[in-house]
């Protein structure tokens, strides 16, 4: 769990008056849910909130009225549920019975929509990466912290008992000291999306789906699951899959950030319109450590599609969401890494006979993505509940986000980045720095600003 001082957690719970907390909790102790956008991982939420005995599900705000209808009838399968529809979230957000928030939009979203609701007075659970751009971090957890608010955000590796048991691996130095860790995720998906031009629909308001990002003309890559693939909305798979396994690179060592990131790729193969790159390679330089990143949209590869490696000077670590394994090293005298040669001076290092032995123990354990999906909604609730910080807090989820906007930002200029992570700041390079922040469309700036002063 994030770390918070015995000061700060009595300071929020005092916080917390008998009348709040009723509101809170709600009658019998259940927690009013509202859900905001209705997609891929939309409905996995409303799933998962919905086998939570102390959860209603209230609402469920949609741009897209066929997405909506389906929300609504998912959440009213679970037997004695009524929840209302909503096609502008901020009428979602006025309602009184709705004590949390799953924001499960485009990620151009993410930052204004958990601002609005802790504004409201809701607790918020969002989908990660939890901002578009670095400078949206900092605002949420100024806006998290003044309403006093629990967040949660979805990095929902941090909930699996095997992430938990790995990370307490590498703190005891388990497999030695870490020197490297290789992360990944490749599949294939050629020949891409095309270049389709269909109208927009009728039942899509799509300038409220836009919000704060650039008005762009309507074409469906803008729009629903493809907005991954530009700029304006996400950061592609560097902020999606990468996050995943950056978040736990920080948490398991412990490091706010890296000091340096360098990274190259670009769009390579895929044939359509998007922009995010296809192809990417990114190097994060943490204290004492290194982190690569790789991904391939066109390539499966011949090695594991997904997931991390964690090498240390005993063994490694390999984890992904169904579980880990420690493979060990074998110890061997130094002498015997360095070829004999003929001729070799008298009293030069030699061989030994040695007997192959392990550093370490092996070891295997498994793990479940569904168990991890559904412990993180428990925790959420939990904390809801007790008013403590989340297992994903909100400065958690800034400080992920940074490394792969840093890598994305390495990417577009072509060059490394140096990061002060404390002050969080790049380092002599005015128009890289530039990039930290970027301007909302009307009126939603006004909306910032107001949340802000």
């Amino acid at each position: 769990m994030s770390e918070a001082g015995p000061v700060t957690r009595r300071a929020a719970i005092g916080a917390l008056t008998a009348a709040s907390y009723s509101r809170v909790a709600g009658a019998n102790n259940r927690i009013g849910v509202g859900f905001i956008g209705y997609g891929l991982i939309g409905a996995q939420h409303v799933f998962d909130f919905k086998s939570q005995d102390d959860v209603d599900l209230v609402g469920l705000a949609e741009t897209y009225e066929p997405r909506l209808r389906e929300g609504i009838a998912a959440c009213e399968a679970r037997p004695g549920t009524k929840t209302r529809g909503y096609r502008d979230f901020r009428r979602l957000l006025d309602e009184k019975d709705i004590d949390a928030v799953v924001v499960s939009t485009p990620d151009h979203w993410h930052a204004l929509l958990t601002m609005m609701a802790c504004a409201a007075g809701k607790d918020v659970y969002v989908e990660k990466p939890m901002t578009l751009f670095v400078r949206e971090g900092r605002w949420m957890t100024q806006v998290v912290r003044r309403h006093k608010r629990v967040v949660q955000v979805g990095t929902q590796q941090r909930s699996g008992v095997h992430y938990q048991a790995a990370r307490k691996l590498v703190q005891e130095q388990y497999f030695g000291k870490l020197l490297s860790v290789r992360m990944a995720a490749f599949r294939n998906i050629m020949p891409g999306f095309g270049k389709p031009a269909e109208p927009q629909p009728e039942n899509f308001d799509y300038d409220m789906w836009l919000g704060p990002a650039p008005a762009r003309p309507y074409q469906p890559h803008r729009g629903l699951y493809h907005f991954r693939w530009f700029w304006d909305f996400s950061g592609g798979q560097m902020t999606n899959l990468a996050a995943h396994e950056l978040d736990i690179v920080q948490w398991v060592t412990g490091q706010k950030g890296p000091r340096a990131v360098s990274s190259s790729g670009g769009r390579f193969a895929l044939e359509d319109d998007g922009e995010t790159a296809d192809t990417q390679d990114a190097l994060f330089e943490y204290d004492k450590f290194t982190a690569i990143w790789s991904h391939r949209e066109a390539c499966l590869g011949r090695r594991p599609p997904g997931g991390s490696e964690y090498a240390g000077t005993k063994g490694a670590l390999l984890i992904n969401r169904a579980g880990f394994e420690v493979l060990p090293d074998t110890k061997m005298p130094p002498g015997n890494a360095i070829p004999v040669f003929k001729g070799q001076p008298q009293g030069g290092p030699k061989r030994e006979a040695v007997t192959p032995e392990p550093w370490i123990q092996a070891m295997k354990v498994p793990g479940s993505s569904d168990d991890q999906f559904r412990a993180h909604v428990r925790n959420f609730l939990d904390c809801i509940k007790s008013r403590e910080r989340t297992v994903a807090d909100v400065e958690d989820g800034h400080q992920t986000a940074v490394a792969c906007h840093l890598a994305n930002i390495s990417l577009r200029t072509g060059r490394k980045i140096r990061w002060d992570p404390d002050k969080e700041e790049i380092l002599n390079d005015p128009e890289a720095a530039a990039m930290l922040e970027r301007p909302y469309r009307k009126p939603w700036d006004r909306v910032l600003k107001g949340l802000l002063s």
